[in-house]
Protein backbone atom coordinates (compact mmCIF):
# COMPACT_ATOMS: atom_id res chain seq x y z
CA UNK A 1 0.00 0.00 0.00
CA UNK A 2 1.62 3.75 -1.14
CA UNK A 3 2.18 6.07 1.70
CA UNK A 4 -0.77 9.00 1.53
CA UNK A 5 0.70 12.17 3.44
CA UNK A 6 -1.74 13.94 5.19
CA UNK A 7 -2.15 17.47 6.83
CA UNK A 8 -3.93 17.67 10.26
CA UNK A 9 -4.20 21.35 10.85
CA UNK A 10 -5.58 22.00 14.85
CA UNK A 11 -7.33 24.95 16.13
CA UNK A 12 -4.94 26.35 19.25
CA UNK A 13 -6.99 27.53 21.78
CA UNK A 14 -8.80 25.00 23.92
CA UNK A 15 -7.91 22.64 21.41
CA UNK A 16 -4.42 22.38 21.19
CA UNK A 17 -3.56 24.18 24.52
CA UNK A 18 -6.28 23.92 26.97
CA UNK A 19 -6.51 27.76 27.59
CA UNK A 20 -7.64 30.92 25.71
CA UNK A 21 -4.95 33.22 25.68
CA UNK A 22 -7.05 36.18 25.34
CA UNK A 23 -8.40 35.40 29.22
CA UNK A 24 -5.03 34.59 30.47
CA UNK A 25 -3.61 38.38 29.23
CA UNK A 26 -6.96 39.66 30.51
CA UNK A 27 -6.32 38.25 33.84
CA UNK A 28 -3.21 39.89 34.13
CA UNK A 29 -4.96 43.38 32.67
CA UNK A 30 -7.48 42.86 35.75
CA UNK A 31 -10.46 43.16 32.45
CA UNK A 32 -11.38 39.61 32.45
CA UNK A 33 -14.84 40.40 33.34
CA UNK A 34 -15.12 42.67 30.67
CA UNK A 35 -13.13 40.73 28.12
CA UNK A 36 -15.89 37.54 29.07
CA UNK A 37 -18.75 40.14 28.30
CA UNK A 38 -17.56 40.40 24.91
CA UNK A 39 -16.94 36.90 24.10
CA UNK A 40 -20.75 36.28 25.38
CA UNK A 41 -21.95 39.08 23.03
CA UNK A 42 -20.29 37.79 20.19
CA UNK A 43 -21.44 33.74 21.38
CA UNK A 44 -25.08 35.72 20.98
CA UNK A 45 -24.39 36.53 17.51
CA UNK A 46 -24.23 40.12 18.37
CA UNK A 47 -20.91 40.91 17.25
CA UNK A 48 -18.72 38.89 14.63
CA UNK A 49 -15.17 37.43 15.66
CA UNK A 50 -13.54 40.41 14.40
CA UNK A 51 -15.29 42.83 16.24
CA UNK A 52 -15.09 40.69 18.97
CA UNK A 53 -11.67 40.75 18.70
CA UNK A 54 -10.45 43.81 18.49
CA UNK A 55 -13.00 45.30 21.28
CA UNK A 56 -11.19 42.93 23.57
CA UNK A 57 -7.35 43.39 22.25
CA UNK A 58 -8.28 47.24 23.06
CA UNK A 59 -8.95 46.52 26.77
CA UNK A 60 -5.08 45.21 27.03
CA UNK A 61 -3.74 48.25 25.89
CA UNK A 62 -0.56 49.17 28.17
CA UNK A 63 -0.23 45.75 29.34
CA UNK A 64 3.30 45.76 29.59
CA UNK A 65 5.02 43.28 27.01
CA UNK A 66 6.76 41.35 29.91
CA UNK A 67 3.26 39.71 30.60
CA UNK A 68 3.74 37.63 27.38
CA UNK A 69 6.13 35.86 28.87
CA UNK A 70 4.27 35.09 31.89
CA UNK A 71 1.22 34.21 30.06
CA UNK A 72 3.93 31.90 27.56
CA UNK A 73 4.67 29.90 30.94
CA UNK A 74 0.78 29.04 31.73
CA UNK A 75 -0.39 27.43 28.74
CA UNK A 76 -0.24 24.60 29.03
CA UNK A 77 -0.50 21.85 26.43
CA UNK A 78 -3.99 19.38 25.74
CA UNK A 79 -3.23 16.04 26.90
CA UNK A 80 -1.92 13.85 24.11
CA UNK A 81 -1.20 16.96 21.37
CA UNK A 82 2.90 16.63 21.82
CA UNK A 83 1.88 12.76 21.17
CA UNK A 84 0.18 13.97 18.43
CA UNK A 85 2.86 15.96 16.64
CA UNK A 86 5.54 13.55 17.43
CA UNK A 87 3.71 11.15 15.55
CA UNK A 88 2.61 12.54 12.68
CA UNK A 89 6.24 13.98 12.35
CA UNK A 90 7.60 10.75 12.92
CA UNK A 91 5.47 8.88 10.06
CA UNK A 92 6.35 11.59 7.76
CA UNK A 93 2.87 13.67 8.04
CA UNK A 94 2.84 17.76 8.16
CA UNK A 95 0.83 19.80 11.18
CA UNK A 96 -0.24 23.17 11.18
CA UNK A 97 -1.67 25.16 14.00
CA UNK A 98 -3.87 28.27 13.69
CA UNK A 99 -5.25 30.63 15.98
CA UNK A 100 -7.81 33.08 16.93
CA UNK A 101 -5.59 34.25 20.03
CA UNK A 102 -1.94 35.73 19.49
CA UNK A 103 1.82 34.62 17.86
CA UNK A 104 3.01 36.44 20.35
CA UNK A 105 2.07 33.46 23.08
CA UNK A 106 2.37 30.42 21.10
CA UNK A 107 5.31 31.10 18.94
CA UNK A 108 7.80 29.24 21.74
CA UNK A 109 5.92 26.49 22.06
CA UNK A 110 5.32 26.20 18.17
CA UNK A 111 9.27 26.01 17.57
CA UNK A 112 9.66 23.41 20.59
CA UNK A 113 7.41 20.72 18.55
CA UNK A 114 9.57 21.73 14.81
CA UNK A 115 5.90 23.01 13.43
CA UNK A 116 6.22 25.01 10.39
CA UNK A 117 3.02 25.94 9.26
CA UNK A 118 1.18 27.87 11.65
CA UNK A 119 -1.37 31.17 11.21
CA UNK A 120 -2.27 33.26 14.51
CA UNK A 121 -2.83 37.47 15.33
CA UNK A 122 0.05 39.96 16.38
CA UNK A 123 -0.39 42.08 19.04
CA UNK A 124 0.67 45.44 18.42
CA UNK A 125 3.69 46.38 21.11
CA UNK A 126 5.04 49.88 20.82
CA UNK A 127 7.63 50.91 24.02
CA UNK A 128 7.19 47.98 25.50
CA UNK A 129 3.87 47.89 25.67
CA UNK A 130 0.44 46.49 24.34
CA UNK A 131 -1.49 49.16 21.92
CA UNK A 132 -4.63 48.03 22.52
CA UNK A 133 -4.13 47.12 18.76
CA UNK A 134 -3.23 44.19 16.20
CA UNK A 135 -0.57 44.19 13.36
CA UNK A 136 -2.05 42.25 10.15
CA UNK A 137 -5.07 40.95 9.38
CA UNK A 138 -7.36 38.92 11.87
CA UNK A 139 -7.36 35.51 11.78
CA UNK A 140 -11.24 34.48 11.95
CA UNK A 141 -12.93 31.63 9.75
CA UNK A 142 -12.34 32.54 6.94
CA UNK A 143 -8.67 32.84 7.17
CA UNK A 144 -8.19 29.29 8.83
CA UNK A 145 -9.39 27.85 5.97
CA UNK A 146 -7.42 29.74 3.66
CA UNK A 147 -4.47 28.83 5.77
CA UNK A 148 -5.77 25.35 5.48
CA UNK A 149 -5.74 25.56 1.76
CA UNK A 150 -2.23 27.00 2.01
CA UNK A 151 -0.80 24.85 3.79
CA UNK A 152 -2.10 22.08 1.76
CA UNK A 153 -0.56 23.43 -1.10
CA UNK A 154 2.69 24.21 0.53
CA UNK A 155 3.37 20.83 1.81
CA UNK A 156 2.07 18.60 -0.99
CA UNK A 157 -0.95 17.29 0.78
CA UNK A 158 -3.61 16.84 -1.61
CA UNK A 159 -7.10 18.52 0.61
CA UNK A 160 -8.61 15.14 0.72
CA UNK A 161 -5.76 13.92 2.88
CA UNK A 162 -6.47 16.75 5.09
CA UNK A 163 -7.76 16.78 8.55
CA UNK A 164 -9.00 19.55 10.23
CA UNK A 165 -9.42 19.75 14.56
CA UNK A 166 -11.91 22.40 16.31
CA UNK A 167 -14.12 23.53 19.06
CA UNK A 168 -15.94 26.84 17.98
CA UNK A 169 -17.50 28.73 15.14
CA UNK A 170 -14.22 30.24 14.35
CA UNK A 171 -12.84 26.43 13.05
CA UNK A 172 -16.13 25.73 10.67
CA UNK A 173 -14.91 27.26 7.64
CA UNK A 174 -11.74 25.22 7.37
CA UNK A 175 -13.67 21.95 8.98
CA UNK A 176 -15.94 22.27 5.77
CA UNK A 177 -13.29 21.97 3.04
CA UNK A 178 -10.74 19.94 5.04
CA UNK A 179 -10.98 15.81 3.68
CA UNK A 180 -12.02 15.41 7.26
CA UNK A 181 -13.24 16.90 10.42
CA UNK A 182 -12.92 16.55 13.78
CA UNK A 183 -14.99 18.18 17.03
CA UNK A 184 -12.73 18.39 19.97
CA UNK A 185 -15.03 19.03 23.05
CA UNK A 186 -16.57 21.06 20.92
CA UNK A 187 -20.24 23.45 20.51
CA UNK A 188 -23.04 21.86 19.44
CA UNK A 189 -22.89 23.45 16.15
CA UNK A 190 -19.33 22.18 15.21
CA UNK A 191 -20.49 18.57 16.48
CA UNK A 192 -23.05 19.07 14.10
CA UNK A 193 -20.72 19.95 11.23
CA UNK A 194 -17.77 17.33 11.86
CA UNK A 195 -17.26 14.20 10.36
CA UNK A 196 -16.14 12.49 13.91
CA UNK A 197 -16.53 13.82 17.45
CA UNK A 198 -14.23 13.99 20.56
CA UNK A 199 -15.67 14.19 23.55
CA UNK A 200 -12.71 13.25 25.88
CA UNK A 201 -9.64 15.81 27.51
CA UNK A 202 -7.72 14.04 24.76
CA UNK A 203 -6.03 14.38 21.72
CA UNK A 204 -4.71 10.41 21.72
CA UNK A 205 -7.10 9.45 19.34
CA UNK A 206 -6.91 11.21 16.85
CA UNK A 207 -4.32 8.79 15.30
CA UNK A 208 -6.53 5.97 15.46
CA UNK A 209 -9.29 8.25 14.23
CA UNK A 210 -7.62 9.11 11.25
CA UNK A 211 -6.34 5.18 10.29
CA UNK A 212 -2.39 5.97 10.88
CA UNK A 213 -2.06 3.19 14.15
Amino acid sequence: MSFVKRLVQLDVDSTFIQQEAIELLATKAGVLEKVSAITDSAMRGELDFEQSLRARVSLLKDLPESVLAEVQQEITLTDGAQDLVNVLHAKGHSVALVSGGFIDIIEPMIRSLSITYYRANKLEIIGGVLTGHLIGPVIDRAAKAAALREFSKTSGVDMENTVAIGDGANDLDMMAIAGLSIAFNAKPIVVQAADLVITEPSLRSVIELIGLQ
